[in-house]
């Protein structure tokens, strides 16, 4: 019986110091969490030179253009080199034209689909850029402008696309919109609702008209955020958004396996896109944007290409309801 409690009382002051230091971790994470890291080693020859914080303190108004960022990011219009991965698949790609968008519209370009972008009418010189790029390479590149919160204008793009490429066998919903505010009570109901058109309500209008249009072996994308699960206070809105996408990929996967058409997320950590720089961030953190992460520097678009193509590629046909994430080190994104 004394042995008995004995192992008992070893029990429990163990747990019990085993619980306290656990607190103490999770008392000490958010303060962890606003460190800045140095600048880790590159991970990679080219990384050896993407830029790293302090960026210059910059503005542009919303949307944002690639073009006028400083640095300018990388979208690997010199160092992507495809391999026939997706020979004969059209897709259309929204927010197309700069950043991540624009990085797996090379990627899918090169890896031999037809691709058609989507971007707001204020984003053509981007868009420029891209089309002139890709179709001096000799690939298919169309872009249709339009504002991705009306939702007959969703609609009406895919079938446009589907049109324009003879088909549609992957969808890529990448647009989205992101603006800072310092506290929650700045929220207005006109923001909260722009948030939600672009990030929400035009992924599920483009999906729902795209699917009827898509056999087996098609595909569909969504970008999500590490946002869905670790939101940042000055973008609750914005988070709250990524988190809505997450569950939608992942409840579609289960809906349209049986036809053959996988569903997949991306979720990237902080990159370098003009998302940033058009009120994306407060003023004061864009400086030391992506210091935060474990490789002390933000993404840069051409980084996480490779995961848009295997979030689609036919070679991983298993592969439906899977989240692909980019975090510079931040861990699992959701």
């Amino acid at each position: 019986m004394d042995d008995i409690d004995t192992s008992r009382r070893a029990f429990v002051t163990t747990a019990g110091v085993a619980l306290a230091a656990g607190a103490a971790a999770t008392a000490a994470g958010p303060a962890r969490a606003q460190e800045q890291n140095a600048p880790g080693a590159p991970t990679a020859p080219r990384a050896a030179n993407y830029p790293k914080p302090p960026f210059p303190e910059q503005s542009q108004p919303w949307p944002g253009l690639a073009s006028r960022m400083e640095p300018r990011p990388d979208h690997g219009e010199e160092s992507y080199r495809g391999s026939g991965r997706l020979a004969g698949k059209r897709a259309l790609i929204t927010g197309g034209d700069s950043g991540i968008g624009r990085a797996a519209a090379i990627a899918y370009a090169r890896e031999g689909a037809a691709v058609v972008i989507n971007h707001l009418p204020e984003e053509e010189p981007d868009a420029a850029e891209v089309r002139d790029l890709l179709t001096s390479e000799g690939h298919t590149v169309i872009s249709m402008p339009g504002d991705l919160r009306d939702e007959a204008f969703c609609r009406q793009l895919v079938e446009d696309a589907a049109r324009e490429l003879g088909g549609l066998d992957i969808l890529v919903n990448n647009a989205a919109r992101q603006q800072a505010l310092a506290t929650f009570e700045e929220i207005s109901p006109e923001e909260f609702d722009a948030h939600f058109k672009t990030n929400v309500y035009a992924p599920f209008w483009l999906t729902q008209a795209a699917v009827p249009l898509m056999g087996q072996g098609s595909a569909i994308v969504f970008t999500s955020s590490e946002q869905a699960a670790n939101p940042s206070p000055e973008i609750l809105h914005y988070a709250m958004t990524r988190a809505a996408v997450l569950n939608f990929a992942k409840g579609l996967a289960k809906s349209l396996a049986p036809r053959g058409i996988r569903v997949n997320a991306v979720a990237p950590g902080p990159f370098w896109t003009p998302l940033q720089v058009s009120g994306g961030a407060l003023p004061e953190k864009l400086v030391t944007f992506g210091s935060q992460t474990p490789l002390g520097r933000p993404g840069q678009p051409a980084e996480i290409a490779g995961l848009y193509v295997a979030a689609v590629d036919p070679a991983l046909s298993y592969s439906t309801g899977q989240i692909f994430g980019a975090t510079g080190g931040g861990g699992q994104p959701a």
